[in-house]
């Protein structure tokens, strides 16, 4: 059975590089066979957002999407995502609709986390 290693970004992208750190952080561990899950929370939700186009950063949505296809499962915060308009209908499944995420990024609540918490042999919290 592979570990499992859990990432809490905090930080919104663009405003430090812990966003980068952390994504770089995930893929390394993706590649050592590490089942990696993220999960965005407070600023960290803007990581998300579909149609980025950073100049002179790395794109962490493009990236958030890359890692989801690798097999990272990504989650954004419910309350946070919905309290910067991201959310756009209620709860199904354990999942809120939005368009403005990019691909293989869900918006899901705390429950969530708290698994993950209570389930990874590493937690990271940037």
């Amino acid at each position: 059975m592979s570990k499992t290693l859990t990432l809490i970004i905090y930080h919104g992208p663009y405003a430090s590089q812990r966003v980068d750190i952390g994504l770089s952080i995930a893929e390394k561990a993706l590649e050592k066979g590490y089942q990696v899950n993220i999960f965005l929370y407070m600023e960290a939700v803007h990581s998300a957002k579909k149609g980025q186009s950073p100049k002179y950063f790395p794109n962490v949505g493009q990236k958030l999407s890359e890692l989801a296809q690798k097999g990272a499962k990504i989650k954004s915060c419910s309350r946070c995502a919905g309290a910067r308009g991201y959310v756009e209908g209620e709860e199904k499944d354990g999942i809120y609709p939005t368009s403005q995420h990019v691909s293989g990024v869900h918006i899901a609540n705390l429950r969530d986390l708290g698994y993950w918490l209570k389930n990874s042999d590493k937690v990271l919290a940037l």
